[in-house]
């Protein structure tokens, strides 16, 4: 059958069209929206009517897309963002009413669970998933997730906290994503991975930086191999530059200008962490992780 799963992440919007069927799951398309939710959350943790609203459109569109690519079930899920959200119910309200869809507020768990799901590559690893709002890190075996942790430490949540104008800058935002991560280490370090996968935009727009290529050409992304040099690298390039400066880079995402030194800087912090010195790149993630959940690791 085919189906369609639309994720609203912290940073971005995004949905997976897919067939499914004897045990497998055979990506058909992907679509991204840099919408931003987590950014749209007010001081009182409210996200804002105009955000209410965009979402409702953008996602209406998805649905209509779906529909359009002949989408026999649909669903939709949120992260972080959503997950902060003092009116997380205001959202689900205002899009069943413009989609007829209900919405699935995932737990930190569970974004978790997903994105290991939907990274995993068949041997015992460890998945690491920068998002806007959290950083999730899973170690396991096929659908056996020996531990896992939503950290709230996304790339956007960070940027809100941590102003960045030098190297000097990065290396505090690297010490503060450390400590927070301290006190979990040695239950990640008491299983063996044989590799290490990152997911999210963080990952992909660093694959792109370091070959120097348009980001927007997909081609050696998923399985590129990333070494902690490089992202050591790019920070130094990266975090002195004034971010219209990072904008006019053709290697580098506009859209993940402004944040993209704090997505760094949690990965370096997590191959400081785990003592990687080199990580793979995956373009499979939670939207891959859900479906998988959903119709092929049912009981």
């Amino acid at each position: 059958m085919r189906t369609a799963a639309i994720g609203i992440g912290s940073n971005s919007l995004r949905m997976l069209i897919a067939n499914v069927g004897e045990g497998k799951l055979e990506r058909l398309k992907r679509y991204r929206e840099g919408l931003r939710v987590f950014a749209a959350l007010d001081e009182l943790g409210n996200i804002s009517d105009a955000m209410l609203q965009q979402a409702a459109d953008s996602i209406e569109t998805f649905v209509k897309e779906a529909v359009k690519q002949q989408a026999d079930e649909i669903h939709l899920f949120a992260t972080s963002a959503v997950r902060d959200a003092k009116n997380a119910d205001e959202l689900e309200r205002v899009l069943f009413d413009r989609t007829g869809l209900r919405l699935e507020v995932c737990s930190g768990d569970e974004e978790a669970e997903l994105s290991f799901f939907g990274a995993m590559r068949g041997v015992p690893s460890g998945m690491i998933d920068i998002g806007g709002g959290s950083t999730e890190i899973v170690v396991g075996d096929q659908q056996n997730i020996h531990y896992g942790y939503s950290f709230q430490m996304g790339a956007v949540r960070l940027f809100r906290m941590f102003p960045v104008a030098c190297q000097e800058d990065a290396l505090q935002v690297i010490a503060y994503a450390k400590s927070l991560m301290e006190s979990h280490l040695a239950k990640y370090h008491a299983f063996a991975a044989e590799e290490w996968i990152g997911v999210g935009g963080t990952f992909t727009t660093t694959a792109a930086f370091v070959q120097r290529k348009p980001w927007d050409d997909r081609s050696n992304i998923h399985g590129f191999v990333l070494s902690r040099e490089n992202v050591m690298d790019a920070i130094r390039m990266l975090a002195p530059m004034p971010v219209e400066e990072r904008k006019s880079l053709p290697f580098l995402q506009p859209q993940r200008a402004d944040i993209i030194v704090h997505g760094l800087a949690i990965l370096a912090a997590c191959m400081e962490a785990f003592g990687l010195q080199h990580i793979i790149v995956s373009e499979y993630g939670n939207l891959e992780g859900y479906l998988k959940k959903q119709y092929l690791y049912k009981e």
